[in-house]
């Protein structure tokens, strides 16, 4: 039987575990070296630091490339631990 009170508490948890999925991955961070080109960059895909020493703009496209990548490995993790994950919701078991 439909319970739409039951669908609103499934959102609501499902809100909560993503307001702290997005709090953990603010406080990520993650050091890339690519090409001679240091990135610092946290796990919902802010660049804290980025060092070129003079590097080309293709070795720095690379190592930003490389780290965003990496951030999303993180992101990707860290959702596939959200239990039921929209699959939950959608009452999809």
């Amino acid at each position: 039987m439909f319970n739409p009170l039951q669908q609103l508490g499934d959102l609501k948890k499902m809100r909560d575990q993503a307001m702290q999925l997005q709090r953990q991955l603010e406080a990520e961070e993650l050091d890339i070296q690519k090409n001679g080109v240091n990135i610092a960059i946290t796990g919902n895909q802010k660049i804290k630091v980025l060092k070129s020493n003079g590097r080309s703009d293709e070795d720095i496209r690379e190592a930003v490339n490389e780290a965003i990548k990496k951030s999303q490995q993180v992101a990707a993790k860290k959702l596939s631990g959200m239990s039921g994950g929209l699959k939950g919701l959608l009452g999809m078991q």
